[in-house]
């Protein structure tokens, strides 16, 4: 009987297959697996579990693909930075959850407090854990450019949040940062000296990088990018990100990189990532443009090159177009 049951199940699956598939929305890349898996650490809030960088650098690294209630919103890296005195997390993330998830492997670690969290810009990844580190008594930490784009979109960040943690009463508690920079500062953990600055226009207004001499290491933020493809947002300045990647590169050419999203690499790797995609995305506009082309056509341009590439599917065109609708005017 099994054998005439399956028979007949591929008989009647030919006869209605091609209908019913005309009927089922196709699969996105995330769900097809091809983005990694929707969550590499269950039971806790955080994508991964946090690796050791460096001497006195960790990071938990986050889902290389759109934030998702499995991911819990941890899609970007947060990390931390320990001297011998004091503790550094750059990155509060997404919300308090994350957090406090990752304060508890901190813990596990090293029973310094967490003097310092930086945000490396305005994103709601970056800062919406602010509140539970300053709770637990951190000065928070964030570019005046960062500061502005948090308050502008504030409403905008409790919705998305609650949205994607699928909760309409989810907490969302945003508090203004302790001390916002327009300038290079050091910080000494103990030991232990640090450097927060901003190299220049990037991904998004106030992306600030943190340097751990030290360790010869940067923490690049979203101004270096690898795995997954850079969204080019409508305040995204790629001109001058390109400029800024020149002054970034000259500096730390020689340095451990630990990118916004990706984990840990070189400097060859992550201009592979940005500065080059960057060029070739500009490059492909102005010839575009040059021919008279449309915002219709820049949605087209053939991005194949880069196709295997993480957020691949939800950015390239968009990305194209927002690159063309701002080079119309540069």
């Amino acid at each position: 009987m099994r054998h005439i049951a399956l028979t007949m199940s591929l008989i009647l699956g030919s006869a209605i297959g091609p209908s019913w598939a005309e009927d089922t929305p196709a699969l996105t890349a995330l769900e097809r697996g091809e983005y990694g898996a929707l969550d590499n650490y269950p039971g806790n809030p955080l994508y991964n579990a946090p690796i050791q960088v460096s001497e006195h650098v960790y990071s938990a690294i986050g889902a290389t693909q759109p934030e998702t209630f499995e991911n819990h919103g941890h899609n970007n890296n947060l990390t931390f930075i320990i001297g011998e005195q004091a503790i550094m997390v750059v990155n509060g993330g997404s919300n308090e959850d994350l957090a406090a998830a990752l304060h508890q492997h901190i813990k596990t670690i090293s029973d310094l407090p967490v003097k310092y969290v930086v945000s490396e810009n305005g994103q709601r990844h970056a800062m919406l854990g602010n509140a539970y580190w300053r709770r637990n008594g951190a000065e928070s930490i964030a570019h005046v450019d960062a500061a502005e784009e948090v308050e502008h979109f504030a409403g905008d960040y409790i919705e998305a949040t609650r949205r994607q943690r699928q909760d309409e009463n989810y907490p969302v508690n945003i508090e203004p940062f302790d001390r916002e920079i327009d300038g290079p500062i050091e910080i000494d953990l103990g030991n232990l000296v640090v450097q927060i600055k901003a190299y220049g226009p990037a991904h998004s207004p106030g992306d600030i990088s943190v340097l751990v001499p030290a360790d010869n290491l940067v923490i690049a933020g979203d101004l270096a990018f690898h795995v997954r493809m850079p969204p080019i947002f409508d305040e995204t300045d790629t001109a001058g990100w390109v400029e800024t990647w020149e002054v970034f590169s000259e500096e730390a050419g020689d340095m451990l990189i630990l990118p916004g999203h990706g984990g840990p690499t070189d400097m060859a790797t992550v201009t592979e990532g940005t500065y080059d995609y960057l060029m070739f995305l500009r490059g492909e506009v102005q010839a575009l443009i040059d021919e008279g082309g449309s915002l219709d056509e820049a949605y087209k341009i053939d991005q194949s090159p880069y196709r295997h590439w993480h957020t691949f599917e939800e950015l390239a065109a968009r990305n194209a177009g927002r690159v063309f609708t701002a080079m119309e005017f540069e």
